[in-house]
């Protein structure tokens, strides 16, 4: 299986112990910009780009889970970096629980936003993938991005929620499209007891996408797992409720 030279950025001091950032698909690395100026203080952040993201290359599919989670781990090893702490939103996460059963050695904590152990039945992937197929990523931007952030944030900070509408109109649409196809049959449930290491997982009380539930039910498998509930926030909880995310990563991250 050929590895995808993904986009990445460091940021940080140097020699400290790195954090791996994985964003949701249909966001670019800059969805964790709130959360730098805290992560960097004592810690070097590598962020990535999943395929057809921002200048990550978009080969043809199709795309797996593993497939993209095998992305994630190359731009780990041309780093050299062997062990780290990771934390995943979305579809992100969804590729760190992958890495987390299959690679469990290359993860010291892990910290999972807005997760699930595998995509929820209501959910139309397949017919979004065919949407952009026919008409591009304009076709579902409205759609897609709706459930993104409350409708407080949507009136309060409108331009917060232009930029992200903004930014996913700019992903390679065949890419989103394959990652559409991989994430529409995603089912993890039979890894998520033999995660081991030091796990938090964190839901948004209104993401109607992933309700806490579904990350309830995913902590409740992992032997220790913490999980915690940020109100206030929909699907992008680290964009909206920054302050208590970020509370919750520097308290899980430096423990």
């Amino acid at each position: 299986m050929a590895l995808i030279p993904l986009q990445y950025r460091l940021d940080g001091p140097k020699h400290a112990p790195v954090v791996l950032l994985v964003p949701p698909f249909g966001t670019k690395m800059s969805v964790w910009d709130p959360q730098m100026p805290e992560l960097t203080r004592d810690r070097r952040v590598l962020r990535i780009d999943h395929r057809g993201h921002g200048h990550s290359p978009a080969p043809e599919g199709p795309y797996s889970i593993e497939g993209l989670a095998l992305d994630v781990l190359g731009v780990l090893e041309q780093e050299g970096f062997s062990r780290v702490s990771a934390v995943g939103a979305g579809f992100g996460a969804s590729l760190l629980l992958w890495i987390a059963a299959n690679s469990s050695r290359t993860l010291d904590r892990l910290a999972l936003l807005a997760a699930a152990s595998r995509t929820p039945p209501m959910h139309s992937w397949e017919r979004i993938a065919a949407r952009v197929r026919s008409g591009g990523m304009e076709a579902v931007a409205a759609d897609v991005t709706l459930p993104w952030f409350t409708p407080d944030l949507t009136a309060e900070r409108p331009e917060v929620a232009a930029r992200f509408t903004e930014d996913f109109g700019e992903i390679d649409p065949l890419a989103y499209a394959s990652i559409c196809d991989a994430v529409a049959t995603m089912d993890q449930r039979h890894l998520v007891s033999g995660i081991r290491m030091p796990t938090l997982v964190v839901s948004a009380a209104h993401d109607a996408l992933l309700p806490p539930g579904y990350g309830r039910r995913l902590a409740d498998g992992m032997d220790g797992a913490r999980f915690e509930v940020v109100s206030g926030a929909a699907h992008l909880l680290g964009v909206e409720r920054a302050d208590r995310v970020n509370e919750l990563l520097v308290e899980h991250v430096a423990a």
